[in-house]
């Protein structure tokens, strides 16, 4: 296997870490992109199935904010896993303006499919790291997606030990994850 760093090219060697992401990133979108074809999905549709499977008849918006994709993006998921039949949207009861999106039969059978993807991308991903290599990875993972998020923010950031121990600013009870 060729070294890494001999593939990182010049303009990127000050930024080894941000290239080794978006590699990385690419590779396991690839794999993932590949399964979802299989199952007549196209990416980030599983993501939006994902969120229903948990809490069904979530409005439009509730759906944008927790998968964190723009409108545009979520609407078109949506029309077209409408046209699939995975999905059904329809006016809220209290607001007419606010659509609801539920699970047809035909979405909720795409549970296991989607459950056995993620454990095969899991196996894949993981296959050469130990436990503390998994939950060292997750961890700084998270806090490299917290920075990037929050770079137009540094008032959210802590200036010294007076913060978590990780230098963000808590929000309070979760994970840390918008």
């Amino acid at each position: 296997m060729t070294d890494p760093a001999a593939r990182t090219p010049s303009t990127a060697r000050d930024g080894r870490l941000s290239y080794a992401v978006f590699q990385l990133a690419r590779a396991h979108r690839g794999y993932a992109s590949a399964m979802l074809r299989d199952m007549k999905l196209h990416p980030g549709q599983e993501l939006l199935l994902m969120q229903l499977f948990d809490r069904d008849g979530q409005s439009q918006s509730e759906l944008l904010e927790s998968v964190g994709l723009d409108h545009s993006t979520v609407s078109k998921s949506l029309r077209r896993m409408q046209e699939a039949g995975l999905v059904s949207r329809e006016p809220a009861e209290h607001d007419r303006r606010v659509m609801v999106v539920r699970l047809t039969d035909e979405g909720r059978a795409m549970k296991k499919p989607i459950t056995a993807m993620w454990q095969t991308l899991e196996e894949s991903s993981v296959l050469d790291l130990t436990p503390d290599d998994i939950e060292a990875f997750i961890s700084i993972a998270y806090k490299i997606e917290q920075a990037v998020r929050e770079r137009d923010h540094p008032d959210r950031r802590s200036d010294g030990p007076t913060g978590d121990g990780d230098g963000l600013v808590s929000r309070g009870a979760g994970n840390g994850r918008r």
